[in-house]
């Protein structure tokens, strides 16, 4: 008999500790730019830290991916916050005593930036460990209103703790951390299948988690398309914030907007889950990527934040839906000892397409009007949405009834049987930026 998510004892051990770690991570990475900037002075260091945690994140995701599916992955996630405990210890320590420098807060964000990389591939690979495969889908979106209750409680609460001291929001990071280090040791994890262990190699096994994500048409195909969405996405959310400015719009009316972002995604978690069970897979995908076709170039009309906001919230609700589903679909094609090369190599994905985003926008900006640049990258989603349309791969995008002799059902497969999975495929950048890329969905 299968036990319901809410006495899942694993499930909500998972859940609820890291409802705690990205409550005070992104606490503390809203507070970063203001510390750097009051401790420095200069705007361009604010960037800058924020910019090597996000790089170390990219680089570390291929490695990171490896040896999470090397290494036992309760293992991971205990070191995982046991070190960004003590990293923010050491930066609480420095602000305490007036000893913090530039140079300690980019150690630090990057050591951050780090701990995620490895962090994810080892909690997506865990989940189908912990949850039944007709519950999958279910446990996929909670989490996914786990990262939008972390990141708009935390980014509310970041700015407040700060003006009330400046290690506050790191100290109750570090106490997140600390207490969702607490929780994971709780969790019981099913032992891992033994399986013959050739040679270690670290390079080879990441050419194997890319060789295992591009050797499988659907799941490349289903990449590609996310990837192009969030790009134009990325660029597309940085020229509203502008034109919003420019427009007159007061800064709290444009926080409300980028907040209503999270709104509409955590709003869209409540019915992703009987969305993906109604629906084909296929109009799942196609159909949130032709909402956000429609209603893109419809910021050249909304004059004021709020409308600005109903917009982006009514763009975010259908997104949970697609990224359900393709999570969903890809976790349980996935074998248990892919899965965390598979969520790296998507991971760095996603984070090229969150860094290049924002320049692209900033570059349309600078050549054309700020009218013209909105329209620009809705074209490019629209672009992006006829190819998805057409694909004959996504409309054959499987429904899954995964049975003992599936991949899922963590029998080792060969590299030349191939059908990968993994929960970073998302359209994953339909949200403010955060600490934990992420995540999905």
């Amino acid at each position: 008999m299968t036990i319901p998510l809410s006495r899942n004892r694993n499930f909500r051990l998972l859940w609820a500790s890291q409802v705690l770690s990205e409550f005070g991570g992104n606490a503390s990475m809203i507070a970063f730019p203001l510390l750097v900037l009051a401790v420095t002075g200069s705007a361009g260091a604010s960037g800058l830290v924020l910019s090597t945690s996000a790089a170390a994140e990219v680089v570390a995701g291929l490695p990171m991916g490896a040896l999470a599916d090397r290494w036992d992955r309760k293992k991971v996630m205990l070191g995982c916050e046991a070190a960004q405990v003590l990293a923010g210890a050491s930066l609480v320590a420095a602000l305490l005593w007036g000893m913090a420098t530039l140079a300690q807060m980019v150690v630090v964000a990057a050591f951050m930036g780090l701990c995620a990389a490895l962090f994810v591939p080892a909690e997506d690979a865990t989940l189908p460990n912990v949850v039944s495969d007709d519950q999958l889908s279910t446990a996929v979106a909670m989490n996914a209103a786990r990262s939008y209750l972390g990141q708009l409680s935390g980014t509310a609460a970041g700015g407040f703790l700060f003006a009330v001291g400046r290690f506050v929001p790191f100290m109750v990071d570090v106490l997140t951390h600390a207490m969702a280090f607490v929780g994971l040791t709780l969790l019981r994890l099913p032992v891992r299948k033994a399986q013959p262990e050739p040679e270690r190699h670290l390079g080879r096994e990441m050419a194997t988690g890319l060789r295992w994500v591009w050797g499988n048409r659907p799941i490349r195909v289903v990449a590609l398309c996310a990837v192009g969405l969030n790009l134009f996405f990325a660029a597309y959310f940085i020229i509203i914030i502008v034109l919003a400015r420019v427009r007159g719009v007061p800064p709290g009316e444009i926080g409300i907007m980028a907040a209503m972002l999270g709104v509409g995604g955590l709003l869209g978690t409540a019915i992703a889950p009987y969305l993906h069970r109604k629906l084909h897979p296929y109009l799942s995908i196609v159909g949130v990527f032709w909402i956000l076709t429609i209603l893109a170039p419809l910021a050249v009309f909304i004059r004021n934040g709020y409308g600005m906001g109903a917009l982006f919230a009514t763009m975010a609700f259908f997104t949970p839906t697609a990224n359900t589903t393709i999570t969903t679909s890809q976790l349980l094609l996935t074998p248990d000892a892919l899965r965390g090369r598979l969520t790296g190599v998507m991971g760095v994905l996603a984070g090229v397409a969150a860094t290049v985003g924002p320049a692209l926008g900033g570059f349309l900006m600078g050549v054309v009007s700020h009218d013209q640049a909105v329209l620009l990258c809705a074209g490019g989603v629209a672009i992006v949405t006829l190819l998805t349309t057409v694909s004959p791969t996504l409309r054959a995008f499987p429904r899954h009834e995964i049975d003992e002799t599936s991949p899922a059902a963590g029998h080792p497969l060969v590299a030349e049987e191939p059908f990968p999975a993994t929960s970073r495929t998302s359209i994953n950048e339909l949200s403010v930026p955060n600490e934990r890329r992420q995540r999905d969905g």
